[in-house]
């Protein structure tokens, strides 16, 4: 056990960790030819601005009608839905979150201050932001939310029109600020955490992982070292299965283990023993671990905000470079200045 941080400070450093990853990530997201990705971006360590074309972008294939105008959620990017090469975030700044990270923060404007969360207060919000133009300048809406508003605008009562067979690990942003904010009651925290993840994100496949994930982080909040609590949690099968060691892995360079051994891409089944093999290997080199996972491509965005908040809240506010605290767009300052101050 560790005990030099305050549950505050990691608190802070898993915040900031979990925008960053995202950030960090955004201009290379779903880039799953790496090489591609080196060759457009170079090595990234720095936050950067994302531009078309993007070799690997399948948004030409996706495709949304609003049942009705009360449930347009593309507002003015609709018109690049259906064209090859272009980038999912292509409008981003450097140092700015995709629009998961985005709903993030504004599930913390809602929780800033409360003793409690509200489902109904975050469904109604989550509307209004979703429905509102130019509240965000992301092109790509995911599936999740895609299936929500058309549910919403076929007159599914809010608590019913997320998804029951999700399996993406970006979900998981979601429900990491409910974590961080009521982690030290870990019940209440765990339980209503689970509860809100499923509004969007239900399903067998993601509420596992969602576990797993919610008692190492809220293990290394109170202070538990981050590889003991993956070991407790993942490595040692508490869930039935056979128990695993990340331990042979390590000695292969980060792009076989995560792209051949764990695939990249978002589903929870490998997503999750991906970004837990990258916590394991860089706990206590946070700004490694996230410039590794950037570099392993696929669904780094998602994995990547997993992973800070894992590293944040194992190295606390102090563990990440001031360029990356001082570049985010829109840092969660909301939060960690309460918590520092």
């Amino acid at each position: 056990m560790t005990t030099e941080l305050t549950y505050m400070d990691r608190a802070a450093g898993a915040m900031y960790g979990l925008f960053i990853g995202d950030a960090l990530a955004m201009p290379v997201h779903w880039y799953y030819n790496t090489k591609a990705l080196e060759k457009d971006y170079g090595h990234v360590k720095d936050f950067m601005k994302p531009r078309n074309p993007h070799p690997d972008s399948i948004l030409w294939r996706s495709s949304y009608t609003p049942p009705k105008k009360s449930a347009d959620i593309l507002h003015d990017q609709s018109k690049y839905w259906g064209q090859r090469g272009i980038h999912y975030h292509q409008f981003l700044k450097a140092g700015e979150n995709t629009l998961n990270l985005k709903l993030a923060g504004e599930l913390l404007l809602l929780i800033k201050g409360q003793k409690r969360y509200s489902e109904n207060e975050w469904l109604n919000r989550l509307v209004e932001y979703m429905t509102t133009p130019g509240l965000h300048n992301d092109t790509y809406i995911e599936e999740y939310l895609r299936h929500f508003f058309t549910q919403y605008a076929q007159g599914c009562d809010l608590t019913e029109c997320g998804r029951k067979d999700e399996n993406h690990i970006g979900g998981l942003s979601l429900m990491l600020p409910i974590l961080l904010v009521f982690g030290q009651d870990r019940d209440y925290a765990q339980k209503t955490a689970l509860s809100h993840l499923a509004l969007t994100h239900d399903g067998p496949s993601m509420i596992s992982g969602a576990n797993i994930i919610a008692k190492i982080v809220l293990d290394v909040l109170n202070g538990t070292r981050l590889k003991d609590a993956i070991v407790a949690h993942f490595l040692n099968g508490t869930d039935g299965k056979s128990k695993l060691s990340f331990e042979s892995l390590l000695e292969f360079p980060d792009g076989s283990v995560v792209g051949k051994h764990f695939s990249s891409a978002c589903y929870m089944e490998h997503s999750i023993p991906a970004t837990l093999y990258l916590a394991y290997k860089y706990a206590g080199k946070p700004e490694q671990g996230l410039i590794a996972n950037t570099m392993c491509g696929g669904d780094n965005a998602g994995r990547g905000a997993v992973l800070g908040a894992l590293l944040g809240a194992e190295g606390g506010f102090s563990c990440w470079p001031e360029r990356w605290v001082s570049g985010l767009l829109k840092p969660p300052e909301i939060i960690s200045m309460e918590m520092l101050g």
